[in-house]
């Protein structure tokens, strides 16, 4: 008996090399997909800007990272004692405006310059929904716990949706003329907007993304949306808040993209660099035996075969963590 429906995933026909540098913007399980591979030692950026859900903040914050713009005390505003940024996920919120430019000003530039020699961008695009000032239509991507009243909600048309991000994919190409793309939409349900609009929320996302990447070969669609909704398809695969996918949903949909979108020789190293890592977290009763420290010792040479092996790899905290046990 079949108790999970089929999928057919098309992962790129070249795909995703450890050497490659991977910028991954948009929603929270963005941040899921970035985690799992900075946690294998892939050359991740992630959410420069912090979370962000709609293709309208998506598309603003990519284009700010092409043009590398500087945020000024005009961009802050002072709300419940800190300052913050409409732009910015409250993450950059401070006591110090001073202090909010600074890191906001770093880490754009962090941004540009990464981008600039990215071989791929995951977009991972959250809800049609975007917020606006009532005052002047700005969009915000994030309220920062402002009052209802300061803002207009609005769904964002599939048109509207397609051009924001084709606009900003325009920019893109032009400033780094060998970059990729991956989209997805996330799997996690927006359920204050309720159930419908949900619902109709993610269906435009997903025919905007399609009618994308049926326009540019460099562009690529994962299923995460899918993989959750229709393949697992149980709230048995979703945290108590019934929105979020749980471990084990994320951890299958990290194993898929990993199938499907990273090539074999990096998939290969990934398990020798899991181990490392898993080693590295290893807690002992007795750290003083000499079975410990023959432990560390042994996996500091593994770790330095690597290195040696594979030099764009960053593991120096593992090396010197298993550095003591021949110190």
């Amino acid at each position: 008996m079949k108790f999970m429906l089929d999928i057919k995933i098309s992962g790129p026909e070249v795909k995703i090399d450890y050497r490659d540098r991977i910028m991954l913007v948009g929603s929270c399980f963005t941040e899921h997909i970035g985690d799992s591979l900075a946690d294998l030692k892939f050359q991740v950026l992630q959410n420069p800007n912090g979370i962000v859900f709609d293709p309208s903040t998506v598309a603003s914050s990519v284009t700010s990272y092409i043009e590398n713009k500087k945020y000024s005390t005009g961009d802050l505003f002072e709300l419940n004692e800190l300052w913050q940024s409409w732009q910015h996920h409250s993450q950059f919120s401070g006591v110090s405006a001073g202090e909010v430019l600074k890191n906001i000003n770093e880490s754009q530039q962090q941004a540009h310059e990464f981008l600039k020699d990215a071989k791929w961008l995951v977009i991972t695009l959250g809800t049609s929904f975007s917020y606006r000032l009532a005052e002047n239509g700005t969009h915000v991507a994030n309220c920062h716990r402002a009052p209802s009243g300061w803002f207009n909600k609005h769904m964002m048309g599939i048109e509207e949706t397609i051009t924001a991000l084709d606009t900003m994919l325009y920019r893109l190409f032009q400033f780094n003329h060998s970059i990729n793309l991956i989209f997805t939409v996330s799997p996690v349900r927006h359920i204050r907007d309720g159930i419908i609009d949900n619902n109709r929320s993610k269906a435009r996302l997903v025919e905007a993304v399609h009618h994308l990447v049926n326009k540019y070969s460099r562009l690529h669609y994962f299923p995460a949306y899918e993989l959750v909704i229709d393949v697992l398809r149980d709230y048995r695969f979703y945290d108590i808040d019934l929105v979020h996918p749980n471990f084990q949903a994320t951890t299958y949909v990290i194993e898929q993209f990993m199938r499907h979108y990273v090539n074999e020789e990096s998939i290969t190293l990934s398990k020798e660099i899991e181990r490392i890592i898993t080693a590295r977290k290893h807690k002992p009763f007795q750290p003083d035996t000499e079975a410990h420290k023959n432990f560390l010792k042994i996996h500091a040479e593994k770790t330095k075969s690597l290195m040696s092996n594979y030099p764009f790899l960053s593991l120096q905290e593992e090396l010197d963590f298993f550095g003591q046990g021949h110190a």
